[in-house]
């Protein structure tokens, strides 16, 4: 039996590992939790969960589920626009990876919507029953939910693999390179236009982060996180589930981490070059002066220019070990910037007494979001063909990607 098969067939058949794992209790722990808190949240309404208010109606599950969630979820459209639209067809076994990562991702985010806005039924409102088609928030809500329609269906080839429809599989591979091209797309505007909601608050937010160009910050650094959650998580992933991984994807690892890292590295010097500039442009040196410009500083040296720094020593040196903790620095500094644009640098003249601090509430279901997501992660990439090919469809894939020099691990 060919080693293909041998992992088709592991990965169509439960494992022997005993279901009352310390990490699957913990897991289960934090779902049941997560459980009271939605029929809490959903009968005692904002209040009961929550610490928003007047000052901050924006709150964690928006500056970190979604805003961030957005931008960290951007891996799926650089990687499948890196493969078939740029041709480096060297990076195809990370396609689908990336793609099952980026559709979760805007899931957890709609789902995280539902539970900020309340009213769930109402979620289409905004395309069947009024006319605000000149409002920002409508542009992004229609990019998003046309996005998650894109990646649900760049990632159902591998579903319908795992289940047999050849056919409707076939069809679907065909459309590839359209599907890829419009999710290129809607990334680009509904990435920007995240930022873009933050122009109509220049008294709100600091002007250390405030910009008319803060869309294309949002845009650039969605690139950034993109490809770096691509690497952190195909790390993560290399550790967990190697055992689900062909020879193709091992063969192909090493050579997208490095050139991942080099695509990082000089988005990242692009991105550093641009916000300098907009300093200068509205002569805010002064403000760096500031508490609030010590932690502008934090964020612009420690989470950009140091990572932008080690990725290019990392790419040079090809050192995987250190790619893969640089990628940990980037993802983080994204979360932080958004965290940043959203509340800590919202309403950053009130005084402290009226600063917002998550509810635990609001952590408990964000834990809970995220638990949940690594789960069907779990699942799927343990059931279905996401990182070997599936051996019923091995002769319509891709050429064999040419051969990368040894990598220090």
């Amino acid at each position: 039996m060919s080693e293909q098969s041998v992992v088709a067939k592991k990965s169509f058949f439960p494992t022997d590992r005993s279901l009352y794992t310390p990490f699957n209790v913990v897991c289960g722990v934090i779902l049941v939790v997560g459980l009271l808190l939605t029929v809490l949240r959903f009968t005692g309404g904002l209040a009961a969960v929550t610490n928003l208010d007047d000052n901050y109606p924006w709150g964690l599950w928006i500056g970190f589920d979604l805003m961030a969630g957005v931008a960290l979820a951007a891996g799926g459209y650089t990687t499948s626009a890196a493969c078939y639209i740029f041709g480096m067809k060297r990076f195809h076994s990370a396609v689908r990876p990336a793609i099952l990562t980026g559709f979760l991702g805007y899931a957890l985010v709609v789902v995280s919507l539902n539970y900020d806005v309340g009213r769930p039924w109402r979620l289409p409102y905004p395309f069947i029953m009024q006319r605000g088609t000149t409002s920002l928030l409508f542009e992004v809500a229609a990019c998003v939910a046309l996005y998650l329609t894109v990646l649900f269906l760049e990632y159902s080839p591998a579903a319908l693999e795992w289940l047999g429809l050849k056919r409707l599989r076939n069809v679907l591979v065909k459309i590839t390179m359209v599907l890829t091209i419009f999710g290129v797309v809607l990334s680009t505007l509904h990435q920007s236009s995240l930022g873009a909601l933050f122009l109509i608050a220049p008294s709100k937010l600091h002007p250390l982060w405030y910009s008319t160009y803060i869309p294309v910050y949002f845009f650039i650094s969605s690139i950034i996180a993109g490809l770096s959650m691509v690497i952190f998580e195909g790390s993560l992933s290399h550790k967990y589930f190697h055992d689900k991984m062909d020879e193709t994807y091992l063969a192909e690892h090493d050579g997208l981490v490095l050139g991942f890292a080099k695509a990082a590295s000089f988005v990242m010097a692009g991105y550093l070059i641009i916000k300098v500039v907009g300093i200068a442009v509205e002569n805010q040196w002064h403000l760096l002066a500031t508490p609030y410009g010590l932690w502008f500083l934090v964020e612009l040296i420690g989470f950009v220019a140091l990572p932008c720094y080690l990725y290019a020593i990392g790419a040079r040196d090809r050192n995987l070990k250190l790619i893969q903790r640089t990628s940990i620095i980037a993802v983080v500094g994204i979360v932080l910037n958004r965290l940043n644009v959203c509340l800590i640098a919202f309403n950053w003249y009130l005084p402290w007494s009226q600063k917002y601090i998550p509810h635990w509430g609001e952590v408990g279901l964000t834990l809970a979001m995220l638990t949940f997501g690594v789960l069907v992660f779990k699942f799927i990439v343990t059931k279905q063909p996401i990182f070997y090919e599936h051996p019923d469809y091995k002769a319509h894939e891709h050429e064999e990607a040419p051969a990368h020099p040894k990598a220090h691990h």
